[in-house]
């Protein structure tokens, strides 16, 4: 039997990397997708990867830094399926500048990306759950929200934020069953890794992998974070 056979699953970020990912296995485990993301064409050609695969799948190009664009991804989500059981808050920006030549315009960019989108989605998944009776919402971290590199601030700052919308909302969303949790890679081989050429990287899968064991656990268990990375990986008092 598929582990998420029917249930509905929002994912943000969709179109490449571990979006991406994430709608593969999901999919396999028998969801209903709406895939979320700015790149119309990306979105377009992962939900036909899906339906030729047997899966129901649904694009939504969705910028989740634009409140308008939020609300009609949640619209037309309801109007398809007429549920949400799983939101994952994928999408998100990196920009790379020592602290003093950080322009307001990279810091806000960064910012509105990676905690006001999930803070958005998260809003309006957190409505639609309360009223069918429950949900679960995955937050993709990062291990700066632990241990920030430098010349990453913004993203790190983001990152130490989207820790506590995530035990903000399974504190808020706990008596109605709406979990929520938060896992935190460490280094990916997506495109973000070109900011960080050289160091040991996971492969997508590894960490899909993670996000799955978060999502088939019963709504009465919570796995609120999970820390992945490769071994190698300097992390613990990298400084």
């Amino acid at each position: 039997m598929n582990q998420l056979e029917n249930k509905v699953a929002v994912i943000t970020g969709a179109g490449i990397g571990i979006g991406r990912g994430i709608a593969h296995a999901f999919a396999s485990e028998g969801a209903k997708l709406v895939l979320a993301g700015r790149n119309r064409q990306r979105l377009d050609a992962v939900a036909d990867e899906l339906r030729s695969q047997g899966a129901s799948a649904l694009g939504v190009p969705t910028d989740v830094s634009h409140e308008r664009e939020v609300l009609a991804l949640f619209e037309s989500t309801m109007r398809e399926y007429g549920r949400v059981d799983i939101l994952v808050n994928n999408a998100g920006l990196v920009d790379q500048a020592p602290l003093e030549q950080t322009s307001l315009e990279s810091w806000q960019k960064i910012l509105d990306s990676n905690l006001t989108g999930p803070f958005l989605c998260t809003r309006e998944a957190m409505k639609i759950m309360k009223h069918q009776g429950g949900g679960r919402i995955i937050n993709i971290g990062s291990i700066s929200a632990q241990m920030p590199r430098p010349h990453f601030v913004a993203y790190s700052c983001s990152k130490m934020a989207l820790v506590a919308l995530t035990i903000t909302t399974a504190l808020e969303g706990r008596d109605c069953g709406i979990v929520a949790s938060c896992i935190h890679p460490g280094n990916v081989n997506t495109a973000q890794m070109e900011e960080t050429p050289g160091e040991p990287a996971m492969a997508i899968e590894e960490v899909v992998k993670v996000v799955m064991m978060m999502t088939i656990l019963p709504l009465t268990t919570n796995l609120v974070q999970a820390i992945v990375l490769p071994t190698a990986q300097l992390y613990l008092g990298r400084g």
